[in-house]
């Protein structure tokens, strides 16, 4: 079988990377995270091909020089996409420096294709290296299928880079040039074609990969706080007293609600409610096992699930929230702002799953007596007692 054409594979690589950047150029994410330097990159891609496809055509400052300096500001940007999707700063050190080497020693030996093979096999691996270990390092992405693809097309780009000018300084450079169709020239640039897809896929999966866990997660989370949302709480809610009435084990809820939240807006405006209930957040989760959940149930109400938990031990629990909060200020634009909680907990041993619509209804009642008796305060019902039960004795 003949060497592929070696022009037609040039232009081939430089339209997949125009066809490419078009498409990510039509792609407009709501925050940064490097799209728009790899169509830029991809951007330079194109020119460099097109312009190695004019060799002989172009003077040879521009096919040549020209031509390998974009190349190396492509992988310039290709690592400035890294950083910027992993949240660093810009690498401009790192970015600029190789271009610039890049762009003198091509200048030096414009007319010797063999030492410009070899400055190309040398720098343009180094700054490939450099992304992939921005990559992997300090840590692996996860998830890992995007960051694999894109390890895999700058990783092969590297190595034919190395390979290819390890064989030209070993055996000399074909007798045409860049443009001279043989077995090694067609592998070299087919595989450049394969390259830019398939990091640039690698890429667009990373994005696609990031954007999908924060939809799962914003599905499950409340954006101010970072605690469950509502109906993360209540599916777990349900999930729980399923399993609690299977293995015949005590279930415990705490609805827990910020005294007099309004007068916090009117007298610190909503960032200083948002403190406060963000510092309220941080103080239940801390003082939480990790098998209990606790979440934003709506405004300043919280949610606080205690699998496995009898209701004396529910309201102990309870007792030591209300009392961490009143005695931890939270402290907004430097001032002091004091906090205190009216909790209502309801606990027992759960008979049918239906009992969480139960446990919900009477711990809302609970929170409410609470509220009544003067605030700051804990009360409790049993799963199968009344609200009249508990009005005469306060928890505290």
């Amino acid at each position: 079988m003949p060497p592929l054409d070696v022009p037609t594979m040039l232009l081939m690589t430089a339209a997949a990377s125009a066809t490419m950047a078009g498409s990510l150029a039509a792609v407009r994410p709501q925050r940064r995270e490097g799209m728009g330097l790899w169509a830029l990159a991809l951007v330079l891609h194109t020119i460099t091909y097109v312009l190695y496809t004019l060799r002989g055509v172009v003077p040879n400052w521009a096919s040549v020089v020209l031509a390998n300096t974009l190349l190396s500001g492509t992988f310039a940007l290709v690592l400035a996409a890294v950083h910027q999707f992993l949240g660093l700063a810009l690498p401009w050190r790192r970015m600029g420096l190789p271009v610039l080497v890049m762009a003198v020693l091509f200048a030096l030996f414009m007319d010797d294709y063999r030492a410009c093979v070899i400055v190309a096999g040398v720098v343009a691996p180094i700054q490939l290296t450099m992304v992939l270990w921005s990559l992997w390092r300090p840590r692996p992405p996860a998830p890992l299928r995007g960051a694999a693809l894109l390890t895999a097309g700058l990783g092969l780009q590297a190595v034919l880079l190395a390979s290819r000018s390890a064989l030209v300084a070993s055996r000399g450079v074909p007798a045409g040039g860049l443009l001279q169709t043989d077995g090694l020239q067609s592998l070299t640039f087919i595989a450049a074609f394969v390259v830019v897809i398939l990091s640039s896929l690698g890429f667009i999966l990373m994005t696609k990969d990031r954007a999908d866990a924060d939809n799962r997660y914003y599905a499950a989370h409340d954006g101010l706080t970072g605690l469950f949302n509502r109906r993360a709480l209540l599916l777990a809610a349900h999930r729980d007293v399923a399993h609690a009435v299977r293995m015949h084990q005590p279930y415990a809820l705490m609805m827990v609600d910020i005294d007099h939240f309004k007068s916090v807006n009117d007298g610190h405006g909503h960032p200083g409610g948002d403190r406060v209930l963000c510092h309220v957040a941080e103080l239940l989760r801390a003082r939480l096992r990790a098998q209990d959940m606790v979440g934003r149930y709506g405004g300043e109400e919280f949610l606080v699930l205690l699998p496995g938990t009898a209701l004396h031990d529910a309201v102990v629990l309870a007792e030591t929230l209300r009392g961490a909060v009143e005695q931890a200020p939270a402290v907004h634009e430097g001032r002091p702002i004091a906090v205190t909680l009216s909790i209502g907990v309801c606990g027992g041993r759960p008979q049918h799953a239906g009992s969480w619509e139960t446990l919900l209804r009477k711990a809302d009642q609970a929170l409410y007596a609470a509220k009544t008796a003067g605030r700051n305060r804990v009360q409790c019902l049993a799963l199968t007692q009344d609200l009249t039960d508990t009005l005469a004795a306060p928890v505290h």
